[in-house]
């Protein structure tokens, strides 16, 4: 079947507030099309201009069906390369050609990738509150509707409404103490084994908001309320620290959010010093190096926890279901949920029931796109307050 690539185009829209990137590509086949998700919530604008300024014309004319040849050559096309704004350029073509692969041969692509493994994909919701009482509230909320995975925050991502002593003069920022977060969470949860029992499987996320010895500690006092895992806990520059973590407790770590190289999650996976990978999978370059990815991990007992988060479009959440019910090691899957108007601009989203994410039968990743829709929802320009994190000394740090 001769076919070619004839158009590329990005989609941008926002329907709850958060700017998602979408690629469409079309083809010389009547009413073949593929989309792709290509978010990077942050800087959507160098993502679409990367696509429709570069990745539009070193891609027409070309054959959508060599996906293989399209990612590799379009990695090093701009010679530079592994950085999130090029990686999710390529990720939005990447998942448009396997929506693409999967529609030409009438299946989901979970069948392409080697079929099922399990029939749904288990998830974890997030469950936040302003004390203990507050987050054990949010937990049996999400388990009557029948999640039994929950990652537990209080306060946020390093904690809130800490007292703050600041320097005169100090820059506007989102301050936190990590000192008092640090301290704080080992009672939250104590306080929720306490009244939840072992059955529930619970998780945190340090967010990368504490010193490396801190998180050292903070893995160690966890222990023995025997967490499914802690994510983050540690900084992409400071992989070298997992070591000592390892070392010295067994709370499962999980891994890789903001992983954009290869060589940051390799040494985690062959040293087996990580138990989850949890890689933005459009950030590191779409499905083809996901499932790469997925299979190294399998090889050293290492499972998959993908990104799942608001900032990921519900093509990328189909994507990430279709990994997880080929994968084997499949762990578990982040979801944030899609609200009615996601659902009518994203026609076909992955479903959840009595806590399992389900793909659709349809061909491809199943899922749609009303563009017309999409317009009415305008992507904002505007940088998340959260990602100018500072200590209280006015210091600013990773977010």
């Amino acid at each position: 079947m001769s076919l070619t690539i004839t158009d590329v185009r990005t989609i941008v829209t926002a329907p709850d507030g958060i700017n998602l990137v979408v690629v469409k590509i079309e083809t010389s086949e009547p009413g073949l099309y593929g989309l792709g998700c290509a978010t990077f919530t942050q800087r959507y604008l160098s993502v679409k201009s990367a696509v429709d300024d570069y990745m539009k014309p070193f891609l027409i004319g070309k054959d959508p069906q060599r996906i293989e040849d399209v990612w590799q050559s379009a990695m090093v096309s701009s010679y530079w390369r592994n950085g999130p704004v090029l990686n999710n350029a390529l990720s939005g073509v990447d998942m448009a050609l396997w929506d693409i692969k999967g529609k030409l041969a009438g299946m989901p692509v979970y069948q392409l990738l080697g079929g099922k493994c399990r029939e749904a994909a288990a998830v974890y919701r997030h469950a936040d509150g302003r004390d203990e009482k507050e987050v054990e509230e949010n937990v049996r909320r999400y388990m009557a509707e029948g999640y039994r995975y929950i990652r537990c925050q209080m306060g946020s991502y390093g904690g809130k409404d800490h007292k703050i002593v600041s320097p005169e003069g100090a820059l506007p920022g989102a301050y936190f103490d990590p000192d008092a977060y640090a301290r704080s969470i080992p009672r939250m949860f104590e306080h929720l084994r306490r009244e939840l029992g072992d059955e529930i499987e619970l998780l945190h996320d340090i967010h990368e908001r504490v010193a490396p010895i801190e998180a050292i500690r903070m893995a160690k006092r966890l222990e023995p309320y025997r967490l499914f895992f802690l994510e983050d806990a540690l900084p992409p520059e400071h992989l070298d620290w997992f070591r000592s973590i390892r070392a010295q407790c067994a709370t499962p770590l999980a891994m890789g959010e903001l992983f954009v190289h290869p060589q940051e999650w390799t040494p985690l996976i062959v040293n087996q010093l990580i138990d989850f990978i949890r890689c933005h999978i459009s950030a590191i370059g779409g499905l083809t190096p996901a499932r790469k990815l997925a299979a190294l991990c399998e090889a050293f007992g290492v499972r998959t926890a993908w990104h799942g988060p608001g900032d990921v479009s519900p093509i990328g959440h189909a994507a990430n279901v279709h990994l997880d019910l080929a994968t084997p090691n499949f762990g578990i899957q982040e979801w944030s949920g899609f609200s009615e108007r996601m659902k009518e601009v994203f026609p076909g989203c992955p479903e959840v029931r009595n806590g399992y994410a389900y793909a659709n039968e349809c061909a491809g990743f199943g899922i749609e796109l009303d563009e017309a829709l999409a317009a009415r929802y305008p992507c904002r320009n505007v940088l998340p307050a959260w990602t100018l994190a500072r200590t209280p000394d006015g210091t600013s740090v990773r977010p």
